[in-house]
């Protein structure tokens, strides 16, 4: 009866052991912990997930649209969105007049976060719209007329534009993010303009041949930075990044993850594929003041190599002395097994 408990000891062990997935802005000094309450993908088959094997979460972190029994533990779903569970969130289809929204069930309140978003917007025609958006605010499931969610929000709001009412001068589609006090009207009639906290255009996002991505990462008092990828895979392109210095970028401590579209009289598909929630994080005696110093001091690079070396070697000597200690237990309780049956044995 004792071995089923030693074994899951043992598996508890190696997987507090497993070390968290680096961060993937080519920082060394930063790491990432999956939010699965924040995440979404596909429910692949054992094939497909063997054949998409290079793009899995095999960290287990992924999280299924929709459970076994047709519903989702940590999202709402609303309006006219569709969920193939094997594909796509589609917020709205190539219609007229629709609106589609997914939100959060419960608030995100890491303090530094990095969200990466997989979406689709494609149609028929060359005459298209309206848009979606990505929301970070204290309101949720709420349907609206500000791409398809409510107005006069409190929080973040990225809006992706697909059609150009009145903005002379810009590229669309536009890509751009409003900061959103629960007061301020959304400007509709000037695709945003007077709203605008940073955007970028971003001609060639609708129906690209490639996976279209954006990666929102947020450090708080510190930056708030929005990429990109539409022209070619794995290559990411820089929207924005914004400091305090030049813009309010504090984005409130509870706020509830969202997406929203809606079309008017003009249509397309707006898909969600995956969403990638990750709570991020400072390696322990990593060089936090390196960025602000410029790195003057060439000696506190040599010594954060020096100090990664450490860890690295510390986290080493932990799972061999881990290994070690659970191998004796194990070979206690066999030695025990052996004596206590020969005892048995002596007596007959």
């Amino acid at each position: 009866m004792r071995l089923p408990t030693l074994s899951s000891l043992l598996c508890l062990a190696g997987l507090a052991a497993v070390p968290a997935s680096a961060f993937d802005g080519n920082d060394p000094n930063i790491r990432s912990i999956p939010l699965r309450t924040h995440s979404l993908s596909p429910q692949y088959s054992p094939l497909s997930h063997l054949l998409y094997a290079k793009n899995a979460f095999v960290d287990g972190s992924r999280q299924p649209y929709l459970d076994s029994d047709f519903q989702s533990r940590w999202f709402d779903f609303g309006g006219d969105t569709v969920i193939r569970a094997d594909k796509y969130i589609r917020l709205t289809a190539d219609r007229p007049s629709q609106q589609g929204w997914i939100f959060s069930r419960v608030p995100l309140t890491a303090t530094n976060w990095q969200i990466e978003l997989e979406f689709e917007i494609h149609g028929e025609g060359n005459l298209h719209g309206d848009g979606f958006a990505m929301w970070l605010t204290k309101q949720r499931g709420t349907q609206g007329p500000v791409f398809g969610s409510q107005d006069k929000f409190e929080g973040l709001g990225i809006f992706v534009d697909t059609y150009k009412n009145n903005r002379p001068g810009v590229s669309f589609p536009y890509v751009m993010a409003m900061m959103g006090d629960g007061q301020t009207t959304y400007d509709q009639a000037h695709d945003g303009k007077a709203n605008e906290l940073a955007g970028c255009s971003a001609r060639g996002l609708r129906n690209a041949p490639v996976p279209t991505k954006l990666r929102l990462t947020y450090f708080q008092d510190k930056s708030l930075t929005l990429d990109l990828q539409y022209k070619s895979e794995d290559t990411w392109t820089n929207c924005f990044s914004l400091t305090p210095d030049q813009a309010s970028i504090a984005i409130p401590s509870v706020a509830y993850l969202g997406l929203s579209a809606e079309t008017g009289e003009l249509s397309d598909n707006h898909d969600i594929i995956s969403v990638k929630a990750e709570n991020l994080y400072h390696v322990k005696g990593s060089l936090r003041d390196q960025s602000t110093n410029g790195g003057k001091d060439s000696s506190r690079g040599r010594s954060g190599n020096k100090s990664g070396s450490q860890e690295k070697s510390s986290w080493s000597w932990f799972l061999f002395k881990m290994i070690l200690f659970f191998g004796a237990i194990v070979g206690a309780y066999f030695g025990w097994t052996v004596y206590r049956t020969k005892t048995r044995s002596s007596r007959f």
